[in-house]
């Protein structure tokens, strides 16, 4: 018994000092982050690579949930004769909840895992190291680069992937019914306001920042060769994604809080 108390107050103390160093570590971004001197040049392409080479993977995703997400729906409002509401329904799940969560998972696991893949591979080559005799800030220009720019192009595929979503139901129900275009349109921006758009938009930088301090936590604590490598890598998407997942919940009642005239 009291080998097992032993074990789980050790287990416990390892989880509270690796939260207490990802919080350090994600303070230490926030502060350094807003600070010149910005390496734009390593920013832009930390945005290209997270961001624009993410756009065929969200946009193919919510078309895909815009067809699965307009089928059940309509599956469901037919028994009250509410057909009629199906774009709007559809447009407003998408840009209130569906569409800012699903892009965060999505970038969670595309590039979550490849930044605690590539940092933790120079983390155990001993490149990181390099920088640092070089008098380069390896802090600022591997880790602050990539949370900035995760940070910058979550909110922009979350877009993308509302309108893919909304595309995407527009094209199941134009093979249902035969919709027009602008009719769907219509219908699908009726009930959706500026308000409905802007804070879950807005909450994905939240999501953008977890995914890139964590993975680059996990990147530069990598240790143990190849097999750390790989264990940052997993390590990136799961906690990341438990983090945006746990994380919402916190930020949906804070929208609840600040708009509540609004409906939420």
């Amino acid at each position: 018994m009291r080998l097992w108390l032993e074990r789980i107050g050790a287990g416990a103390v390892a989880i509270l000092a690796w939260c207490g160093g990802l919080s350090i570590f994600a303070g230490r971004a926030l502060w350094v982050g807003w600070r010149p001197p910005f390496e734009w040049a390593e920013i832009g392409r930390q945005i290209y690579d997270i961001g624009w080479r993410s756009v065929p993977l969200i946009a193919t995703s919510g078309l895909a949930i815009g067809v699965v997400l307009s089928m059940h729906t309509r599956a469901s409002l037919e028994r009250f004769g509410a057909e009629a509401m199906i774009p709007a329904g559809l447009a407003i799940a998408l840009v209130r909840e569906t569409g800012p969560l699903t892009a965060g998972l999505l970038l969670a696991g595309r590039v979550g895992a490849g930044i605690g893949a590539e940092l933790g591979a120079m983390r155990v080559t001993e490149q990181i190291d390099a920088l640092e005799a070089t008098a380069v800030d390896s802090f600022r220009y591997l880790a602050v680069t990539r949370i900035l720019a995760c940070t910058v192009s979550l909110p922009l595929l979350t877009v993308v992937m509302d309108f893919a979503g909304i595309v995407g139901g527009f094209l199941a129900e134009t093979v249902i019914t035969n919709m027009s275009f602008q009719l769907y349109f219509t219908r699908a921006f009726s009930l959706v306001e500026f308000h409905d758009f802007i804070p879950p938009t807005v909450k994905t930088a939240v999501f953008g920042f977890l995914i890139a301090t964590v993975a680059s936590y996990l990147g530069f604590e990598t240790t143990g060769g190849t097999e750390g490598v790989g264990q940052a890598s997993t390590r990136s998407v799961v906690i990341s994604s438990i983090l945006i997942i746990a994380i919402n919940v916190i930020l949906v009642r804070l929208i609840f809080f600040l708009f509540p005239e609004n409906g939420w």
